[in-house]
């Protein structure tokens, strides 16, 4: 454990924030893999200034088990912080403090701690490293790396993301897209409604219409309880418009997001809102009111997990955890459903608790890295046997 804390010390220290550059961290973990003879790769972003790494361990044979983090964090600005986020605190309450302990640094932290061991070992299947960068802005640079690693390293390795889940396995959760609207009226004073159209008030309508969305499919019955929030959620979290008091807006814009269920889909659910769109700007044409009304996706929709084709993943992963353990669902989206689609096996199973991410004084339990570091032991054991050997 003092290994992996350290190896946490230095993972922390990067601003890897998604506006900035993870290459330094990349370049400090290539490092680290070559001191004990582990080749890895780059796959670098478009841009240049980032890239995903991916490492084999063990035999060039079939199955073993890619082990799947992101690099990137979330921004620390306006947060209230007790301490410098980048350097790592050990708050003498068991808890580890600092950007990304949790999400999900803490993970990457206990995975090479125990490179070393794995290097020594009699491994029959190999063990994987993917390490991503951009996930947090809608995961970004994973599809990158899913295709690389799918076309030259396997297609028969199961896959783990390290997403906090208090180790407890998750096998299921939402797809989530971001999005923005922007809708176009025409300006007129505010005594002489009959003469502009509101862009205010006609996006005051669209977003009414997306919560009423929501609120017909729960009605319609598509719930899975297996979600704490059990419907495909649909959400505005922003919205700027107008320039006066008296005078009708000529632009409204808001920023919003569709989390689906495994089991719907994004374009069935944005067909609804974009029917309704139509509809609306119909309407108000035929008064004679100018408007209209443009919608543009900011990230590339991220897939859903559904609960399937994972059962051989799941029980490596079951026959290595405490017997309480049980199958979790997450509103939150992830890589999983990326490699779900590739034809992977995937669950997502890491240490520290969803509710510590993105916070500020983000933090994880010393405990939750030993109990990590304790499955990733056994499950290293398991990989010492053949892939055909059960």
């Amino acid at each position: 454990m003092p290994h992996a804390i350290a190896l946490l010390e230095k993972l922390v220290a990067f601003d890897t924030t998604s506006s900035e550059s993870n290459l330094a961290l990349i370049e400090y973990v290539e490092g680290y893999l070559a001191e004990v003879g582990v080749s890895a790769e780059r796959v670098m972003s478009p841009c240049g200034t980032k890239a995903n790494l991916i490492a084999r361990i063990g035999p060039d044979a079939p199955g073993g088990v890619m082990l799947s983090g992101h690099t990137d964090v979330v921004p620390v600005a306006g947060q209230p912080w007790s301490s410098d986020p980048f350097t790592l605190r050990d708050g003498d309450d068991g808890r580890l403090y600092g950007r990304g302990t949790c999400d999900m640094k803490g993970f990457i932290a206990c995975v090479l701690s125990m490179v070393p061991n794995w290097v020594k070992a009699p491994l029959q299947q190999p063990i994987y490293l993917g390490f991503s960068y951009d996930e947090e802005i809608g995961c970004v640079g994973a599809p990158s790396l899913i295709k690389r690693f799918y076309e030259h390293y396997s297609t028969t390795a199961h896959v783990i993301v390290g997403e906090p889940t208090s180790m407890q396995p998750v096998v299921a959760q939402k797809g989530a897209t971001n999005l923005r609207t922007t809708v176009t009226g025409q300006e007129a004073h505010s005594s002489q409604v009959n003469q502009g159209t509101s862009a205010i008030h006609v996006a005051a309508r669209l977003v009414t219409f997306i919560e009423d969305t929501m609120a017909a499919l729960v009605e319609e019955g598509r719930v899975d309880e297996a979600f704490n929030v059990p419907h495909t959620s649909l959400h505005v979290g922003k919205i700027k418009g107008g320039t006066a008091i008296n005078i009708m807006a000529r632009e409204c814009q808001f920023e919003w997001e569709i989390r689906h269920l495994p089991t719907d889909t994004f374009d069935e659910i944005y067909a609804r809102f974009e029917a309704f769109c139509e509809q609306l700007t119909g309407e108000l044409k035929a008064k004679g009111k100018h408007v209209d009304i443009t919608t543009e996706p900011l990230n590339v929709t991220v897939p859903g997990l559904a609960d399937r084709d994972n059962d051989r993943v799941l029980r490596l992963a079951k026959d290595h955890l405490p017997a309480a353990c049980c199958n979790h669902a997450v509103a939150y989206a992830t890589e999983a459903g990326q490699f779900q689609g590739q034809g992977l096996q995937t669950i997502i199973l890491g240490p520290g608790s969803i509710a510590q991410a993105h916070q500020p004084d983000e933090y994880i339990d010393i405990e939750q890295l030993e109990a990590c570091e304790a499955f990733l032991t056994k499950m290293g054991k398991a990989l010492e046997k053949p892939a055909d050997a059960g």
